[in-house]
């Protein structure tokens, strides 16, 4: 794959950009009761010096997923698993997956549903948490900034496919409220095209108490601390992970751009990117 850069574009040109912030977070419930959030504080304290305490072990696909659950299952988030229950779509590669993304928890949930290989953005790797756990799984970690290292992932992830693992990414390339606004970056459903392997679109939905929610959006200037503390307060917090029918793309008539765009109207619905 060729990336081509125009001569004096301006760094903002590739800059992938939110209009999402603070106000547009918030409870769509009542608050979780105090004694209960530092009930979920000490939960989610001992099952992360447990995940921690696994060391490289917690590469090991059932360990991690075990571990992605029981983090989800300390902070009181229960987590369903609408359509397909695999990520990964049988056969001889292994799948890109692309999911909305909305939070830090997104990556925690899809993990408890399938073990698989994360491209996250090079900030991740900082992040308190899920930094230390997402690096110990085998994370690829990507500089938005350096477009030029763009080519070699895309190779990467082929690589992992061809070699029958899944990868999920984050088209988006930045985190929105509701998970539904921004296109779809192509570049890496071109890993798919050369690999031969399919695309499962997953949707990822918060909700209190059966209503969509907000409360878990990580956007904006928004710190770690305040997130989880959100989380922690959050009543009735469920994750739905929406696992869409696999993209087969076909040859001669798929392109990056016409995989992108299939793959977003499943995630994101047809209408055109919107904010929320």
């Amino acid at each position: 794959m060729t990336v081509t850069v125009p001569m004096g574009a301006p760094a903002q040109a590739w800059t992938v950009w939110s209009p999402c912030g603070p106000d547009c977070v918030a409870h769509a419930a009542g608050r979780t009761p105090a004694l209960r959030a530092l009930r979920r504080t000490a939960a989610f304290g001992r099952a992360l010096v447990g995940a921690v305490a696994r060391g490289e072990r917690i590469a090991e696909p059932e360990t991690l997923r075990s571990h992605a659950a029981g983090l989800l299952t300390a902070l009181g988030i229960r987590l369903e698993v609408a359509g397909d229950p695999a990520l990964g779509a049988p056969g001889p590669t292994g799948t890109l997956v692309v999911a909305n993304h909305i939070s830090w928890l997104d990556i925690v949930a899809l993990l408890a549903v399938e073990p698989v290989v994360m491209l996250a953005k090079r900030e991740v790797a900082d992040w308190p948490v899920v930094g230390p756990l997402a690096e110990r799984a085998g994370t690829v970690f990507i500089d938005r900034a350096g477009l030029r290292q763009l080519p070699g992932t895309v190779r990467e992830i082929s690589h992992l496919l061809r070699a029958g693992r899944s990868v999920v990414v984050f088209p988006q390339g930045v985190t929105w409220c509701a998970g539904t606004g921004g296109d779809f970056r192509r570049a890496t459903f071109q890993a798919a095209l050369d690999a031969g392997a399919p695309v499962r679109p997953v949707a990822l939905e918060y909700l209190q108490h059966g209503a969509p929610s907000t409360v878990a959006a990580f956007v904006g200037e928004d710190d770690f601390g305040s997130s989880l503390r959100r989380v922690l307060r959050a009543d009735g917090l469920t994750i739905r992970v929406r696992n869409h029918r696999p993209l087969l793309p076909v040859p001669g008539r798929d392109d990056r751009r016409t995989l992108a765009a299939r793959a977003q109207a499943r995630v994101c619905g047809t209408g055109p990117a919107r904010h929320g």
